[in-house]
């Protein structure tokens, strides 16, 4: 494949539910003027779930006592975000990784996530084929190229691709016992050893903090955006 060399490292500490959404969106949007990818380790300043762009509130509401809920600009299901570790993946429409097929792309992340896991002695495989156990919700059951520890989902993604670029939101689910840090330095040695991506590190500049709080607060902070499937 080819080589995009030089990549974005961004570690986010806690935010709230609508903040982390609004990163993402304006990484998104920014993805061209950025020109390389961006991989943001982000973590929850308060146990919330997030749910698909195209899911219905009403449904989802039911599902999770979970508080609060956040619509997501990807697809997918349900996710409980009190105890797991999150990470969205941002590439430039100049990217490889932006001409691939959905499929494609999140088959391709989640080998990428199975392998660091091995990177740290946690044996993980992917689903070969879509198992539903509880319609909208993303960790029950699994879907296809998921990534399965002793047939337990621990690894899902969301995306959306627009002309500005494409953005995977994922999800782990960690195995006891796993430390956090470690599996992120493995996961960043692997894109290193496979395709040769030397990291730098990246900083929100204050410009593109305050468009995050602005979409935070006048988006997915609102009712109207949250409730209005």
């Amino acid at each position: 494949m080819p080589q995009d060399s030089t990549w974005h490292l961004l570690r986010c500490g806690g935010r709230t539910a609508a903040e982390n959404m609004a990163v993402d969106e304006v990484l998104l949007e920014l993805a061209s003027k950025i020109g390389r990818p961006v991989l943001r380790f982000y973590s929850w300043s308060e146990g919330a779930a997030s749910f698909g762009y195209s899911q219905r509130f009403s449904e989802v509401a039911r599902l999770t006592p979970l508080r609060p809920l956040v619509r997501r600009p990807t697809g997918g299901g349900l996710v409980p975000h009190d105890a797991d570790w999150t990470y969205s993946l941002v590439f430039p429409p100049s990217a490889s990784w932006h001409s691939l097929k959905a499929t494609e792309s999140y088959q391709r992340v989640h080998i990428w996530v199975q392998a660091a896991f091995e990177g740290i002695n946690i044996s993980a495989e992917l689903a070969p084929s879509s198992r539903k156990e509880a319609p909208g919700q993303c960790f029950a059951g699994a879907e296809q190229f998921d990534v399965l520890w002793k047939n337990r989902k621990v690894a899902g993604a969301a995306q959306r691709r627009t002309r500005n670029g494409l953005l995977i939101q994922g999800s782990i689910q960690p195995p006891p016992g796993v430390v956090r840090s470690d599996w992120e330095r493995a996961f960043c040695d692997v894109a290193q050893k496979r395709w040769g991506v030397v990291w730098e590190s990246f900083q929100l500049s204050p410009a593109t903090e305050q468009m995050i709080q602005k979409r935070a607060r006048e988006k997915f902070g609102t009712v109207e955006f949250i409730e209005g499937r």
